[in-house]
């Protein structure tokens, strides 16, 4: 059973707290369920992006789960709700669920037999898929690239995907390319739970090194992303947060024009 979403003051949009076990078991209802169901995160780039576009807003409103993905956002959430955190012993981090503080428990996941891998190039989409068949005994995996994306491209996946019906798809195009596909194909695409993973197709290939998951409790993994990739990354610490709070402030004097969650 998927708990309902909870506020995250100050940020304005509603999240699904979880725990890496809970996730898992929620993901297994999903599959059982065999209807279509998506699985977002949010961190302060996808706040920015729910609070300035419409499209991007919708699909997070309709998402089945929106897991607490950056550190602010999940402290922030701690905040609000200390009151369930006491009790457990645990502090907010513990519901901080970055792609690949999940991906490894897949194996997990109840009833899952097959799963596909969409992004990253040839080689690391390759790898990525032979490192998943080892942690997910059994289950079958199998990938496309998503490098060069375009609409071709899009529109043999998606073909792809109906031909091979899978369960779970870890969809890892960057945001906000993964999140506009999924808004554009989610009706034509078969059943399945659709994760939106950014880079962490990379990450479970061994291409792109991750941050040691001690940095990501201590909400410090962007200074190891902006340290690897700092052309990438910049603009997201230090321009970013400015353009959130511009959009948080004129929020709160034109509430109905950027509607929540």
């Amino acid at each position: 059973m998927i708990p309902d979403r909870q506020r995250v003051p100050v940020l304005d949009v509603d999240a699904t707290p979880l725990r890496v076990d809970e996730l898992i078991n929620a993901m297994g209802g999903l599959i059982a369920a065999g209807t279509t169901a998506t699985v977002l995160g949010h961190n302060l780039h996808s706040i920015t992006l729910f609070h300035s576009c419409p499209e991007f807003r919708s699909l997070y409103r309709d998402s089945s789960i929106v897991l607490l993905d950056g550190a602010p956002v999940a402290l922030l959430w701690g905040l609000a709700h200390r009151k369930r955190l006491h009790p457990l012993g645990q502090g907010a981090m513990a519901y901080r669920l970055g792609s690949m503080d999940w991906i490894p428990d897949l194996g997990k996941v109840p009833g899952l037999q097959r799963v596909a891998v969409v992004g990253a190039g040839r080689e690391a989409n390759t790898k990525a898929v032979m490192r998943l068949r080892s942690i997910a005994p059994g289950v079958t995996v199998d990938g496309m690239p998503g490098e060069d994306w375009d609409g071709a491209t899009e529109a043999a996946v998606v073909n792809w995907l109906s031909d091979f019906r899978p369960q779970l798809v870890l969809l890892g195009l960057g945001m906000p390319l993964q999140e506009a596909v999924l808004q554009r194909r989610l009706a034509e695409l078969p059943p399945a739970v659709y994760c939106a993973v950014g880079g962490a197709i990379e990450q479970v290939a061994g291409v792109q090194k991750l941050a040691p998951r001690w940095l990501g409790r201590l909400g410090l993994e962007w200074a190891w992303r902006l340290l690897l990739h700092p052309g990438r990354v910049a603009y997201r610490v230090f321009v970013e947060p400015w353009k959130l709070a511009g959009l948080l402030i004129r929020r709160r004097f034109q509430p109905s024009k950027t509607e929540g969650q």
